[in-house]
């Protein structure tokens, strides 16, 4: 009899797996401890020769990140809550090298008295690729969670530069995510597995930021005891982030230079070249071409940094990026605190009035507040900061999250509700006619 149970599921799974397939789908279930257990065929389609078997076996967060999946990840904490989550978009691993951007569809299984489904499977999990997915819904990419068209077209531009070791310059306001986007170029390019070394050159004081970044022999000067490897060394092979580079001296603007013109730097107090072969990404929130016109930065460094400029939006630019981002912030920090905690829909609203002036920093500390101070299992706007929970009263006019928001992003809302404009309304804290109000203006009704 259990030959003839195993059969059956057999059976059932290459079922399933040719359904799927014809659809141009890939089928995975989940065991209980978040493993791979079955891949259908049809992976091989998406993800090269191999990768039904390859994929099997392995723990989810690796074949579709830690962001969604890993114990912190937004869609594993809703399947073990029971929940069903679809049009998520992430990075879908392609061996030898590379990634793909696929939808993402997830569930938990219902089991039946049938002995057909693979007892040990709990969850089930649909791929398609996302360019066939006309839905808008948040992306997981290296690290990023967005939703917004502008943020949608940078991380489009990373998975461009995938097999690219060109130098990249990130702009944007403090806050906005420079460094995650540097480490998203690291993690999708040919240096993934060498290291991903970061210094913040605003944040060391001009005396010691050379041998920071270049290192020092012994007698170099007072206190040089012994020979100190550099952070270019230290990156070796790897990437170098350099964060606020606008904020280096001339001098060692000239020394920068060198490195990406020659490859070559010196050691402080040292005569001999040494080779580097570390990818330089630089990050700012000054701006550069400014700093050039006024003479404050080299011309030619500037254009040397910025052969693919990469610009960060603030996020009040991106309102439709706030909610995505809150629930992935705060699942990781509650699973930080061993809690699981959820967000109220006044506390959401709250959320999406706020004008984030200190962008996704301020976000992410707003809810490391509530964290520390809410004692049951849900956020509720009293256990904001002040400066985020505060309301504006109402007087018929758009809220500031609402009047912020361009057609698409407004068309996002409303499709996650079903194009309910009640439900879409409380979603987004304002009247049914403040909502229509909105939406004829941008031409969304006729």
């Amino acid at each position: 009899m259990e030959c003839d149970g195993v059969s059956a599921r057999q059976a059932g799974w290459a079922a399933v797996s040719a359904a799927f397939g014809s659809l141009g789908r890939v089928f995975i279930t989940l065991g209980e401890d978040f493993r791979v257990r079955h891949v259908s065929e049809s992976a091989n389609a998406m993800a090269g020769a191999g990768s039904d078997a390859r994929m099997t076996g392995l723990p989810v967060e690796e074949v579709l990140g830690a962001e969604l999946f890993g114990p912190g990840g937004v869609l594993r904490r809703a399947l073990l809550a029971g929940e069903r989550r679809e049009g998520w978009r992430a990075s879908l691993r392609i061996e030898p090298a590379g990634s793909r951007l696929v939808s993402v569809t997830v569930a938990p299984l219902q089991h039946d008295a049938s002995g057909v489904c693979d007892p040990e499977v709990r969850y089930l999990v649909v791929l398609r690729p996302a360019e066939e997915d006309a839905s808008t819904g948040p992306t997981a990419f290296g690290g990023v969670i967005a939703r917004s068209r502008a943020m949608a077209q940078v991380l489009q531009l990373v998975q461009n530069l995938e097999h690219s070791e060109v130098t990249v310059l990130i702009t944007g306001e403090s806050g906005t995510g420079k460094e995650v986007v540097a480490q998203a170029l690291h993690r999708h390019s040919p240096r993934r597995d060498g290291p991903f070394v970061a210094v913040n050159c605003g944040a060391i004081p001009a005396d010691l930021l050379e041998s920071e970044l270049f290192g020092h022999v012994r007698g170099a000067f007072t206190g040089a005891v012994k020979d100190r490897v550099g952070r270019f060394e230290a990156a070796d092979k790897g990437t170098l982030f350099l964060d606020e580079v606008g904020e280096l001296p001339p001098h060692l603007q000239v020394k920068l230079l060198r490195v990406l013109q020659e490859h070559t730097y010196q050691r402080v107090g040292e005569s001999t070249d040494r080779t580097s072969h570390a990818r330089i990404i630089a990050a700012t929130n000054s701006d550069l071409e400014t700093a050039v016109h006024q003479g404050h930065f080299r011309d030619d460094l500037f254009y040397r940094l910025r052969v693919v400029p990469i610009e960060l939006p603030p996020l009040r630019q991106r309102p439709e990026d706030v909610e995505p981002l809150a629930r992935h912030l705060l699942a990781r920090i509650a699973n930080r605190n061993g809690r699981v905690l959820g967000l109220s829909p006044e506390a959401m609203r709250a959320l999406l009035s706020h004008s984030w002036p200190g962008n996704v920093r301020e976000l992410e500390n707003a809810l490391e507040y509530a964290t520390a101070v809410c004692k049951g299992q849900v956020i509720f706007p009293e256990d904001l900061p002040t400066t985020v929970a505060a309301r504006r009263t109402s007087t018929g006019a758009p809220r500031a999250g609402l009047s912020d928001m361009d057609a698409e992003a407004v068309r996002c809302v409303l499709e996650e509700n079903r194009w309910s404009r009640s439900a879409a309304a409380r979603a987004l804290g304002v009247s049914r006619t403040t909502l229509w109000r909105r939406m004829r203006e941008l031409r969304l009704i006729g």
